[in-house]
């Protein structure tokens, strides 16, 4: 499947403003990336794509290279010290290791670093040097991460960090070189309150408005004038990363082993299980069908597609047979790629199923009727302790899942709880050596001692939702009322208010472009899309709800808006647990 949006729009840009750029017939190219660069470029470009561009071989710019001095290098690199010594020492020597170059940079290379491949010997040879703007990864279609996972502890770690506005600096540069790429001008506000907020929408600001006079035609079109740029911190809602969650994506994330979005399972055949491998992706169409639903409707949907793809290529079905995928494939090994799709996301399903079921149907009710204040019935909750002490006392359920049930019993309390009824609840459940994850949440401005250092803050006011939803599925994430009040011009202009005055905005529905004819034939991706953007980046790691909240958002507005939601990186709950037991340490240098 194509990648689209972010994705399409940043591959196209590499394929083009880079490769194709400088590619000349008959004449072979070699790539060199680093770490950055080459995450940006696996993110949204196949290999193959980038072969069949004229490069021979792509190579990692940190690593002993063989010297290919007879072709061109293409350097796709980001420009810090590390890349930028490297490049000066491959044309160092009199021998030089390609060549010519044709530098390319992630994003603004420094005025120091500028200087130094100026005095060196790269400056004789180099054919191209450009900034790129693209210091980000696609993560999804309306998902960006700018692959920071150390950025909680950057922020909110109780030691003093001396290098907190350089990292803000950074940061800010990497959210404008998104806005770049989507040639978006966006009016930018953040919620009032963390002093960290105003900072760094005053940086984005600064920023982006550097990129706007080098690219006056950002932002530029009829509805564009309506799209924002919402700076929030994790601790508007510490609810959503620590729930567990039913949708497919974010409950395989929370209760998997997935690592680096690969989901490694062993595969049933006859006589012999062999471990397979599968990276849940935008090139799979049945994982964008999947993801966001909820796990009770998955199963059913998966045997339902596969039993239409059988009928379609008319091979029989009978309920049996749909189980064991391995017979079907002995008999129509040509749709081999096809049925391993399906038995992939049956398997996650069932994985997921196994554990819900093993202790979590339980402690999943228990962790919506506190955060809800009713039970499944709209009764309100009287005696939430009463609830929770099962599952602390319960010696099957793990640590931190004890934790996320007590973290949720102090949101429910509203204004925190004593200090005694909080050591009793973590000597009940038997969590001493990670009771610091709930006190170090405080440095992200949550209230959870009463009368402490945070009292009076509260969790904001939430929006009446009436559609119907599964009992153990009634949590929204609070971002979701925030964009859709921010598409609907109704979110509370000194809770959140703009760096700089926003253009006026037209709420009557302007006329959405033309769909007809053939406008886009010649069109990139990052120019289908005329209608404004909502781009939210929330301070210290995203969760898979928000991200999903993004496109339900997006759906609801039939297109007209579209939603893109970011982080220094994608949480987990065990993850944001991790980043939280952190806050209290000395980092490791090393890492």
């Amino acid at each position: 499947m194509a990648p689209s949006g972010l994705k399409a729009i940043v591959g196209e840009k590499i394929l083009n403003g880079v490769i194709r750029s400088v590619k000349k017939d008959g004449e072979w190219k070699v790539l060199i990336v680093d770490h950055m660069s080459m995450r940006i470029l696996s993110s949204c470009c196949k290999m193959s794509d980038i072969l069949a561009e004229g490069v021979t071989i792509v190579e990692d710019i940190n690593k002993r290279r063989e010297p290919i001095s007879s072709l061109e290098a293409i350097y796709l690199i980001s420009p810090v010290e590390k890349s930028v010594h490297a490049l000066i020492n491959d044309f160092k020597h009199a021998a030089f290791t390609y060549k010519a170059a044709h530098i390319f940079f992630t994003d603004t290379c420094p005025d120091g670093l500028f200087a130094e491949i100026g005095r060196s010997r790269v400056a004789k040879v180099a054919k191209t040097l450009k900034e790129i703007n693209v210091a980000f990864l696609p993560y999804e279609s309306q998902v960006f991460s700018l692959d920071d996972p150390t950025s909680l502890y950057s922020f909110y770690s109780s030691k003093p960090n001396e290098n907190k506005g350089k990292m803000m600096e950074i940061l800010a540069e990497q959210i404008a070189t998104l806005c770049d790429t989507l040639k978006e001008y966006p009016a930018i506000r953040y919620r009032k309150g963390p002093e960290e907020n105003a900072r760094l929408a005053e940086e984005v600001y600064q920023h982006l408005n550097a990129h706007k006079a080098d690219n006056p035609s950002m932002g530029e079109g009829a509805d564009k004038a309506r799209s924002q740029l919402l700076i929030v911190d994790r601790g508007f809602d510490p609810i959503s990363p620590i729930l567990h969650e039913l949708t497919l994506q974010a409950m395989a994330y929370d209760l998997l082993d997935i690592k680096q979005d690969i989901y490694t399972y062993q595969t049933t055949g006859i006589g012999n299980s062999k471990e397979r491998e599968v990276l849940l992706d935008e090139d799979d169409e049945l994982w964008i069908h999947l993801r966001h639903m909820h796990i009770a409707d998955v199963t059913k949907k998966v045997t339902e597609l596969l039993r239409s793809f059988c009928e379609s290529k008319r091979m029989c079905t009978d309920n049996a047979n749909l189980k064991d995928l391995s017979q079907m494939l002995k008999k129509m090994p040509q749709y081999q790629k096809e049925l391993s799709m399906y038995s992939t996301h049956l398997h996650l399903a069932e994985a997921c199923m196994k554990k819900f079921k093993a202790c979590l149907d339980k402690l999943c009710e228990v962790e919506q009727d506190l955060v809800m204040g009713e039970n499944a019935e709209g009764e309100p909750l009287k005696d939430a302790m009463k609830s929770i002490v099962p599952v602390l006392l319960n010696t099957e359920i793990a640590a931190y899942d004890k934790i996320r049930i007590i973290l949720l019993y102090i949101f429910h309390k509203k204004k925190g709880i004593g200090e005694e009824n909080l050591a009793k609840l973590i000597q009940h459940a038997n969590i001493q050596a990670d009771s610091s994850i709930i006190s170090n949440l405080q440095n992200l401005g949550c209230n959870i001692i009463a009368g402490g250092r945070n009292a009076g803050k509260t969790l904001p006011e939430r929006k009446e939702r009436t559609e119907s939803t599964y009992q153990l599925s009634r949590w929204t994430p609070i971002l979701k009322d925030i964009m859709e009040n921010a598409i609907e011009d109704k979110l509370d202009r000194k809770q959140w208010p703009f760096i700089s005055d926003p253009a006026p905005i037209n709420t009557t529905q302007t006329a959405v472009s033309a769909r007809f004819g053939h406008w886009h034939k010649n069109k990139t991706p990052a120019e289908y899309r005329s209608g404004p953007r909502l781009i939210i980046f929330v301070i210290g790691g995203v969760s898979h709800s928000e991200m999903r909240s993004a496109y339900e958002v997006t759906r609801a507005t039939e297109g007209k808006w579209e939603v893109l939601i970011g982080s220094s990186h994608i949480l987990t709950p065990t993850t944001f647990l991790n980043d939280l037991k952190s806050l209290d340490q000395v980092p490791n240098p090393d890492c």
